[in-house]
């Protein structure tokens, strides 16, 4: 009996020994290039709503951040600021403290654009009785805080600094 066990043993191992070679593992991808193929385009609104020049100015340098970002990885990307509230100051023609940044902004970088809130706008007109605009690179939507909520159910990134 145990010259059957040897041999029964014996042949296994010659069976397992003759089989074909398990298939090579699959090789690594290939490191991604620095630039991207991708044809996503990256979105995101940035909310302002705040009067106050350093929070401004933040918001301005999270958008040139993000946009060189991108552009060094070779992917789009499509930024809009929308203004209401005491942050519709940013875009205001006779109070925006960063209006110079707002109209580089707006020659250099055309995947940005910024919106004011036509609401605020009126109530802000009516509150300083004259009429108020809106630097020549905004433009007016009737509700800056719903045009926030359209963006976002069309897949939108929101980012508020």
């Amino acid at each position: 009996m145990h010259l059957f066990s040897s041999v029964a043993i014996a042949g296994a191992i010659v069976a397992i020994l003759a089989m074909p070679a398990a298939a090579e593992p699959p090789s690594k991808p290939a490191p991604a290039s620095a630039h991207s193929t991708s044809t996503k385009i990256h979105r995101v609104v940035i909310q302002m709503t705040q009067n106050d020049p350093a929070v401004m100015n933040t918001a301005l340098n999270n958008a040139e951040n993000l946009v060189n970002y991108y552009k060094d990885k070779g992917e789009k990307i499509e930024i809009e600021f929308v203004a209401y509230g005491p942050g519709l100051s940013m875009m205001r023609n006779d109070t925006s403290p960063v209006k110079e940044r707002l109209t580089a902004m707006a020659a250099n970088m055309k995947n940005v654009t910024f919106t004011g809130c036509g609401n605020t706008l009126a109530n802000q007109s009516k509150q300083e009785k004259k009429e108020i605009s809106l630097v020549p690179e905004a433009r007016v939507v009737p509700t800056g805080i719903a045009h926030i909520v359209e963006l976002e159910e069309q897949g939108w990134t929101y980012v508020r600094p």
